[in-house]
C-alpha cells in the first residue's frame, strides 16, 4: 500500500504550468466505453471518445477504440486490439490546417485485486502507432501503465481514481502523465456514468480536462447462441 500511495504522490510532482496557447482553457472529453460478453472467457471492447480544447467546443480529438478481450480468470485479463485516431494538434484554428490521422496497434494485460474495500486495477498496455502528418509519416512506440482504485460508497455510489504513466520509446523517454478523480454512478445492473477531472501533463504543457464517461457492459452469449441455432 505504502507504495501504491508514493506512486500517486511522486506522480503530482509532474505538474508545471508552462504558459502556452490553449492551457488557460478548461476542456472537456466525451467519453463510452463498453465490455461486451461474447463467450465465458471472451469479450469486445468497443470505444468512443471526443475530446475538446474547450468544455463545449473547438476540436482536439477524435479516439475510436476496439479489442478482443480474453478473461483468464476474474482477475485478470489479456487484451488486444486497434484504434482510430484524428487529432487537431492545435488551439488555434489555422487555414488549411490537415488533421494529424493515426492507426494504432495495442496489446494490454489487466490485474485486479481488493484490500479492505478498494478495489484496485493495473492495466500494462503496449502501442504501436502508425501517424499521417499529412506532409510526412511517422511509426513509434509506446509503453503505459495505469494504476486504478475504486471505493464503492454505495450501492449506487462509487469514487473513482487513476495514475497513468506514457513512455515513449524512443527520443524523449517521459510522454505524459494523466491524473484522474471522479464520481461514479451505477444507472443499471450493466452501466453506469462517471464525472471527473483530469490533469494531463505532458513535458512542457498542463491540460485541465472535464470528464464525462459512460459505461455499459452487456452480456451478449444469448443473442450469439441464438443466431447459431437459427443457422
Amino acid at each position: 500500500m505504502k507504495k501504491i500511495f508514493f506512486l500517486l504522490a511522486a506522480s503530482t510532482c509532474f505538474f508545471n504550468y508552462a504558459q502556452q496557447a490553449g492551457e488557460d482553457e478548461l476542456g472537456a472529453w466525451y467519453m463510452y466505453f463498453g465490455t461486451n460478453k461474447v463467450a465465458e472467457r471472451l469479450s469486445l471492447h468497443t470505444e468512443a471518445q471526443f475530446r475538446l480544447y474547450e468544455t463545449t467546443s473547438n476540436f482536439n480529438q477524435l479516439l475510436l477504440r476496439t479489442a478482443l478481450n480474453y478473461h483468464i480468470n476474474p482477475n485478470a485479463i489479456a487484451t488486444a486490439g486497434y484504434g482510430y485516431i484524428t487529432t487537431d494538434g492545435t488551439f488555434l484554428e489555422f487555414p488549411g490546417e490537415v488533421d494529424s490521422k493515426e492507426h494504432r496497434i495495442f496489446e494490454q494485460f489487466i490485474l485486479k485485486n481488493k484490500v479492505w474495500e478498494f478495489l484496485f486495477e493495473h492495466r500494462y498496455r503496449l502501442e504501436q502507432r502508425f501517424l499521417d502528418f499529412g506532409t510526412r509519416t511517422d511509426t513509434q512506440h509506446r509503453a503505459r501503465y495505469r494504476i486504478q482504485v475504486t471505493l464503492p460508497l454505495t450501492d449506487t455510489f462509487f469514487l473513482n481514481f487513476y495514475d497513468e504513466l506514457f513512455i515513449n520509446l524512443q527520443n524523449e523517454l517521459f510522454g505524459q502523465n494523466r491524473l484522474y478523480g471522479a464520481l461514479g454512478i451505477h444507472i443499471t445492473e450493466n452501466s453506469s456514468i462517471q464525472f471527473g477531472y483530469l490533469k494531463n501533463q505532458f513535458s512542457n504543457a498542463v491540460f485541465d480536462r472535464l470528464q464525462i464517461g459512460f459505461f455499459y457492459n452487456p452480456d451478449l452469449r444469448g443473442i450469439f447462441k441464438k443466431k447459431a441455432k437459427s443457422k
